[in-house]
This record gives structure tokens, C-alpha cells and sequence, in this order.
């Protein structure tokens, strides 16, 4: 696959972040460029200029583990961004499509029986499955409740990008929304990495950009994270403010998707908004029953 412009833009962006005392380096003067040199992160990987700069065009393709590790110990990357570099070095050679398990197109995907059970076990929190896509594919009835505005917007599935970036519902439901937009970015942005023949998150990736002038300069600071636990803080619109710890989960049954479950603080007014929220969520649901069977 050609992901030249990716690998560039993903190395040149790492090199700026990076100052000279970070590295250890003499900071000097004269520096028209923003973070290190070429030539600084090619000494500290003890490579030739020359190979780096081929490397910062793009050019991953056959390079060595060896190189690729000691290119992201020279730029400082953290977890999540050397895991990312090694996917763009593996889509760079054309590993990625015989090495990576294909995830089914999220039209043909529905949850096992028994994947809807476990998520259905959870009462005391949202728990949800979802792709890298940040399309909810799966949940429980506390994570439907708890993303009411989100589900009422009618999409199928529902996407949290386009709700975060598309929705001003999304600026009151999260408390802290520059962060949540900026994790969403990071994840949409590994995804890319992960699997760059993903058609739909390009068109996705292409619909935000030009409906959200937010997305398009997140998405063009080439973050990458991993989603795996934390704290968030929501307003939602039936109890109030909320304060939960997450987990994400990767499903090794399929691979790509990610089953996330929040909690709260045993105690803590979160637990109780919780509590409320599945009584809501409840009530809700036998109305609806109650407005099917009248008119069924």
C-alpha cells in the first residue's frame, strides 16, 4: 500500500514535538525548524541523515524492527505511537492484509447471542461494544440510556465521531468535550494505521473533515492513543453529572472491536445517577411495551 504521505506526516509531526533538552541535546540558535533536526534524530537513532530523510519521505518499506525501534526511541513514542509507526511499516511491506484478521463489514456484523447476554449481565453500568470505527454496534440497556441522545439521532449504527463532532447535543453531554473530541481523533487516527483499507472510515475520516473545522485540525496533529481505561465526566440529560471510571476491552473473538464498560465509585452520587438512570431506562422500556401491544 502506498501510505507515504501518512508515514511523512506522522514522523515529521513526532520530530516537532520533540525539543532539543528533551533529547538531551544543546539547543543552539539559528533552529528554523520547530522540535529536532533530521539530522538530530538520525544521530540519536544512529543512522545515516540520508536513510532518515528516506524514511521521513515515506519510504517504510523494508525496513528492519532494529530501525523502526530505535527511530521511535529517537522521537520519544509512547506506546500507542510506536504501535502505530510498526503498523504503518507493516502497511508500507503489504503485511497488513495477510497478517491482520479482516474485520467484517459493520453491516454484516451483529453481536452472538451470547455476546448480547453478557453485555445485558452488566446492570450497574453502560457497557458497549464498538469498532474502531467509533461505531456503537452493541449495548446494554443502561449504555442505550445512557447515549439516549446519541441513539436519537437515528443513525444505524450509531457513530460517536459523527455525534462528537457533528452534534451540539455532544458539548453538553461531555464535560470535559476537548478532551473527548481529541481521544475520539486519536482513536479514529490508529484505526487508520491499524487498517488503511478501511473504505468506510475514509469516508467517514472525509466527512468530518469538511462538515468540522474541530475534526480536521485534530486530525491533522496525526495523535494516535490507546483506549483502554480512565475517567470521564458527562451531563446527561435525566440525572445530571456523572463521574466514571472506563475499561476497554479488546474481543479476541473479533478482532478490531473493543467492548468498553463504565462504572462509578461505589459511594459516590455517580452510583446513584446510575441507579436512577436503569430505573429511567426502565420505566422507558415497559411504556414502549406497553404503546407496542395497544397498537399492535
Amino acid at each position: 500500500m502506498d501510505n507515504r504521505e501518512e508515514v511523512r506526516e506522522f514522523l515529521v509531526s513526532r520530530r516537532a514535538k520533540i525539543t532539543p533538552e528533551r533529547a538531551g541535546l544543546p539547543a543552539g540558535t539559528r533552529r528554523r525548524v520547530p522540535g529536532l533536526r533530521r539530522s538530530e534524530v538520525a544521530a540519536l537513532a544512529d543512522v545515516s541523515v540520508e536513510y532518515y530523510a528516506k524514511l521521513e519521505r515515506g519510504n517504510l518499506a523494508g525496513v528492519s524492527p532494529g530501525v523502526l525501534e530505535a527511530v521511535a526511541r529517537a522521537l520519544q513514542l509512547d506506546d500507542a505511537e510506536r504501535a502505530h509507526l510498526l503498523n504503518l511499516a507493516h502497511a508500507a511491506d503489504g503485511f497488513d492484509a495477510l497478517a491482520r484478521p479482516r474485520q467484517r463489514a459493520t453491516r454484516q456484523w451483529a453481536p452472538h447471542r451470547s455476546l448480547q447476554w453478557t453485555l445485558d449481565a452488566v446492570t450497574a453500568g453502560p457497557a458497549f461494544v464498538r469498532n474502531g470505527r467509533m461505531d456503537l454496534l452493541a449495548a446494554n440497556r443502561l449504555a442505550r440510556a445512557f447515549y439516549c441522545d446519541f441513539y436519537a439521532t437515528g443513525q444505524r449504527p450509531p457513530n460517536l465521531a459523527r455525534f462528537t463532532f457533528l452534534d451540539p447535543a455532544s458539548r453538553r453531554f461531555y464535560l470535559d468535550w476537548d478532551q473527548a473530541a481529541d481521544m475520539t481523533v486519536a482513536i479514529l487516527r490508529t484505526e487508520a494505521g491499524r487498517d488503511p483499507h478501511d473504505k468506510e472510515l475514509h469516508d467517514l475520516v472525509g466527512e468530518l473533515s469538511t462538515r468540522s473545522d474541530a475534526f480536521r485540525v485534530r486530525w491533522g496533529a496525526h495523535n494516535v492513543r490507546r483506549h483502554g481505561t480512565g475517567v470521564k465526566r458527562f451531563h446527561h440529560p435525566v440525572v445530571g453529572d456523572l463521574t466514571l471510571a472506563y475499561e476497554g476491552l479488546e474481543m479476541a473473538a473479533a478482532p478490531g472491536l473493543t467492548l468498553t464498560v463504565y462504572t462509578a465509585e461505589p459511594g459516590s452520587p455517580s452510583e446513584e445517577g446510575l441507579r436512577l438512570l436503569a430505573s429511567w431506562a426502565a420505566t422507558q422500556e415497559a411504556g414502549s411495551r406497553t404503546q407496542q401491544l395497544s397498537t399492535g
